[in-house]
């Protein structure tokens, strides 16, 4: 007899399918890692323009968003004193998915209290 048996082609579909969803599987890992990249890497450009462009709210204001392009990532600054009385630590906090996911930037600048 030539050709193959219905169990010997069933082993093989089966042992088919398994690697296939094995490769399904790690795409969509993967796939979930570099959107989540991305997205912190649009929050880090987002935060370091704010802090950067002086013709920004960034020095008046203590919250908001990045509206109109994207208003569901939000921030919120806070200024701290350190053990200098000449500088002051600023923390910026920036959120986004709705608050799930966040990071922090903090820069020490000259105080304008003692200068």
């Amino acid at each position: 007899m030539k050709g193959f048996t219905l169990l010997e082609v069933l082993i093989a579909l089966a042992i088919m399918s398994g690697v296939i969803m094995t490769i399904i599987a790690s795409f969509n890992y993967h796939m979930g890692i570099v959107i989540r990249d991305k997205e912190e890497t649009r929050a880090v450009i987002l935060a370091r323009g704010l802090m950067d462009d002086p013709s920004s709210n960034y020095a008046s204001e203590s919250n908001g968003d990045f509206s109109p392009q994207f208003p569901d990532i939000t921030w919120e600054k806070t200024n701290e004193a350190t053990s200098s009385p000449l500088v002051k630590q600023e923390t910026l906090t920036v959120k986004w998915n709705g608050g799930q996911r966040s990071l922090l930037l903090t820069r020490y600048v000259a105080s304008t209290n003692n200068l």
